[in-house]
C-alpha cells in the first residue's frame, strides 16, 4: 500500500520533517515498485514528485532503491540506459542509490556503481540475504558467502555497503552475527535494511545495533509492521539512555505517526498486506511486495482459499530453481512458476520429469533460466534447466553461463574499477539517441529526460499516464479523498493548481442519467455556478460477453486467467503451428503468454488487445489446416 501514497499526502508533511527531524540519514523516495505506481495507480509524474519533495525538504538526503541492470523495471536494460537514468536521477535530487541485483549477480550491479560514482552520489551497494546463516543445513547462502560478497562490493567502489532482507528473514541473531563478521571484515559503513513481515524484525535491528551496525530503514509508527520496516518509533524510545541512542525527537516523531494514521484511512481500500506479523514467511520466503501480490492474483483467479497451497508450492518452486535469491524481479518470477504449476496441477518436484521443451511455460520463467537477469551463485540445477528449455536453448543458455564465468573471473582479477573512457561515453549518447528517435516521432516533439527514461522504463504506462495527462491535467493537486472517492453534494474543496493560485471548487448537485447515459453536474467553481455533461460509465457500459472455452477441445484456446489482452500475436485465417505464440495477457504485473496446443489455421478470435477477459474465455479458436 504505501507505494501508492499521492504526493499531495506527503508535501503536506514534509515541511515538518525536516524541520523536526533533520538528524534522519534519508528518506526513501523510490523503492521496489514506486516509480511504476506512481504513474499506473495515482497518474503522477514521479520526477515532479521528486523534485516537489526535494523543495520541501532540503536538509536530509534522498535515497532510492535500484535494481542494478533492472533500474526500476523488470527486465535488463542498455548499460547506456542505467547509466543514463542514474545521471538524470542525480541532478534531480537523489543523494544515496542502493544498489542490488535480484540474484545476487554481481556483473549486474557494476554499470549502475560506476555510474552513481561518477556523480555527486553516495553508492550503497547492496547483498541480498537470503536463507538462515544459523542453519546448518542450509548451506548455500553462508555467512562466508556474505562475507566474499562484501568484499567484491567493496573492490568495486562501493561506499556503503547493505544487508537488503527483502523479505524479513533475517533473524535477530543471525543479524547480530552477520553484522559482527562485515564490521570486522569491510572498511565501509553498514546499512541494514529489512522488513517486519515475522513480526520479529525489531529485535534483529536491536541486535544488529548491538553488532555496530551503522544505519537501519525504519518506517513511521502508524506505516510500520507486517511487510513494512519495523516501528521508528518504538526503536527510538527503546535505544533512549543508552549507548546507541538516536538522539531523534520522539514527541516529533509520534506527531508526524499520528498524521499518518489519518491519512492512512483514506488508502483503506488498497492495504492488503497481512495484518499481523507470521512466522510462515520463513517457509515460503516472499518478499512483501510479492507476498501481496501473489495473493491477489490467487484471489483474482478465485483460488485465494487454497493460499497455503500455493505458497507451498512458491517455497518448492524455490528449491526447484536451487534455492536462489529472491527480489523482483526473480521473486517474480518464482511466483509465475508457481501459479502457473498450481494452475495446472503440476508438482514442482515433477517438473525434471517432464519432455524438455514440451511445457510452454511462461516466458518469464524462460527469460531468466536463459541468462535474462543473470546468473545465481554455482548456475541453475540441470535437469530442471534442461526439462524448461529443451535440449538446444539449455546447451545455448549453458554456454552462456559458462561464459559469464570465465568474464567474472578475469574481471575479479582486476585490481581497480574500470573508469568510463570518452569513447564508452560518445557510444552510451549514440544509443540513447537511437533509443529516443522512435518517442520522438511518437511525441512529434523532442522529449524531456523525464519523459524519455519514464518510456524507457514502461512504455505503455508511460504512454497511458501521458494520456490521462493531456485528458484530465494534473491530478496530483486533488485532495486525496475527492481523488480517490470523488465529492459529496455540498462538499468543498480548494486546489492549488499553481503557487498562489487556488481553486475553490463546491459540488451542488449530480441529476438523473438521459437517454444516452449523460448525467448534468452542476458545481460552483470560486462562487460561480457552473453545469456540465458527464457520461456515467456504469450506465453506458455494455459488458462484452464472450463464449466459454471448451476445456475438453484442444482447438479452443481459453484466458487461463483474468486478465488484459497485451499482446495479439495472430489474426483471423492465419496458420500456427504447435508452440506458436497466440496473445500474451498481463494480470496483477504478471505477464502470461498463451501457445498454440496444435497446429491449425486462426477460424475465430474472440478479443482484441486492450480488451479485459475472464478466466475460461474462448479468445482464439483454431480449426485443422486440411
Amino acid at each position: 500500500m504505501a507505494t501508492r501514497v499521492r504526493s499531495y499526502d506527503m508535501l503536506a508533511c514534509a515541511g515538518f520533517l525536516a524541520r523536526r527531524a533533520p538528524e534522519l540519514y534519508s528518506l526513501e523516495m523510490w523503492g521496489g515498485a514506486t516509480f511504476d505506481t506512481a504513474m499506473r495507480f495515482l497518474n503522477e509524474d514521479p520526477w515532479e514528485r521528486l523534485r516537489h519533495l526535494r523543495a520541501r525538504v532540503p536538509n536530509i538526503c534522498f535515497q532510492m532503491l535500484f535494481r542494478g541492470a533492472n533500474a526500476v523495471g523488470y527486465t535488463n536494460y542498455p548499460d547506456a540506459v542505467v547509466a543514463g537514468f542514474v545521471k538524470h536521477a542525480a541532478a534531480g535530487g537523489m543523494d544515496i542509490f542502493r544498489i542490488f541485483d535480484s540474484l545476487n549477480y554481481l556483473p549486474n550491479l557494476r554499470v549502475a556503481m560506476e555510474a552513481v560514482q561518477n556523480t555527486h552520489a553516495v553508492c550503497e551497494a547492496a547483498l541480498c540475504y537470503s536463507g538462515d546463516i544459523l542453519d546448518a543445513k542450509r548451506d548455500k547462502f553462508t555467512l562466508k558467502y556474505y562475507v566474499k560478497m562484501a568484499r567484491e562490493l567493496e573492490r568495486m567502489g562501493a561506499h556503503v555497503l547493505a544487508i537488503k532482507d527483502m523479505a524479513g528473514l533475517c533473524r535477530p541473531y543471525a543479524a547480530q552475527k552477520l553484522v559482527k563478521a562485515l564490521k570486522e571484515e569491510v572498511g565501509l559503513p553498514i546499512h541494514f535494511h529489512t522488513h517486519d513481515t515475522s513480526g520479529v524484525a525489531s529485535s534483529s535491528i536491536l541486535r544488529a545495533a548491538d553488532a555496530g551496525v551503522d544505519i537501519v530503514d525504519l518506517a513511521t509508527a502508524s506505516m510500520s509492521g507486517s511487510t513494512a520496516q519495523p516501528n521508528l518509533n518504538s526503536l527510538v524510545a527503546a535505544l533512549q539512555h543508552t549507548p546507541r541512542d538516536t538522539g531523534l525527537d520522539l514527541a516529533a516523531l509520534n506527531t508526524f505517526s499520528d498524521y499518518w494514521e489519518q491519512v492512512r484511512e483514506y488508502y483503506r481500500p488498497f492495504d492488503t498486506a497481512p495484518k499481523t506479523g507470521s512466522a510462515e514467511v520463513y517457509l515460503h520466503e516472499m518478499p512483501g511486495g510479492q507476498y501481496t501480490n501473489l495473493k491477489e492474483q490467487a484471489a483474482s483467479m478465485g483460488v485465494a482459499h487454497r493460499w497455503p497451497e500455493i505458497a507451498r508450492i512458491y517455497a518448492e518452486v524455490n528449491q526447484l530453481f536451487g534455492d536462489i535469491i529472491k527480489v523482483t524481479p526473480s521473486s517474480k518470477v518464482v511466483g509465475d512458476m508457481a501459479l502457473f504449476l498450481f494452475s495446472r496441477g503440476i508438482k514442482p518436484a515433477d517438473v525434471v520429469n517432464l519432455e524438455p521443451g514440451a511445457t510452454p511455460f511462461p516466458e518469464s520463467v524462460i527469460d531468466m533460466l536463459g541468462g535474462g537477469l543473470g546468473w545465481p551463485d554455482g548456475g541453475w540445477p540441470v535437469a530442471m534447466w534442461k526439462a524448461v528449455l529443451g535440449e538446444k536453448k539449455f546447451k545455448e543458455a549453458q554456454a552462456k553461463y559458462l561464459s559469464a564465468v570465465a568474464a567474472e573471473q578475469r574481471q575479479t582479477r582486476k585490481k581497480a574499477k574500470i573508469e568510463n573512457p570518452k569513447s564508452k561515453i560518445t557510444a552510451a549518447a549514440a544509443e540513447l539517441a537511437a533509443l529516443k528517435k522512435p518517442l520522438v516521432e511518437k511525441l512529434r516533439r523532442e522529449p524531456t529526460d523525464d519523459e524519455f527514461y519514464s518510456h524507457l522504463m514502461y512504455p505503455q504506462v508511460f504512454a497511458d499516464f501521458t494520456k490521462h495527462q493531456r485528458d484530465f491535467g494534473d491530478v496530483s493537486v486533488l485532495p486525496t479523498p475527492a481523488f480517490f472517492y470523488g465529492l459529496r453534494p455540498r462538499e468543498e474543496i480548494s486546489v492549488e493548481i499553481e503557487e498562489g493560485k487556488v481553486l475553490i471548487i463546491r459540488l451542488v448537485s449530480v441529476g438523473d442519467a438521459d437517454k444516452d447515459g449523460r448525467r448534468p453536474v452542476t458545481y460552483e467553481l470560486n462562487g460561480i455556478t457552473r453545469e456540465v455533461f458527464i457520461a456515467d460509465k456504469g450506465v453506458t457500459a455494455t459488458a462484452k460477453s464472450r463464449p466459454k472455452a471448451d476445456l475438453s477441445d484442444p482447438m479452443s484456446v481459453a484466458a487461463p486467467i483474468p486478465g488484459l489482452i497485451v499482446v495479439l500475436s495472430t489474426s483471423v485465417g492465419a496458420k500456427v503451428a504447435k508452440g506458436d505464440k497466440l496473445f500474451m495477457m498481463e494480470a496483477m504485473k504478471m505477464q502470461t503468454t498463451i501457445y498454440a496446443p496444435a497446429d491449425g489455421v486462426v477460424a475465430e478470435l474472440h478479443a482484441a488487445v486492450g480488451d479485459t477477459v475472464e478466466s475460461k474465455d474462448l479468445i482464439v479458436k483454431l480449426r485443422s489446416a486440411g
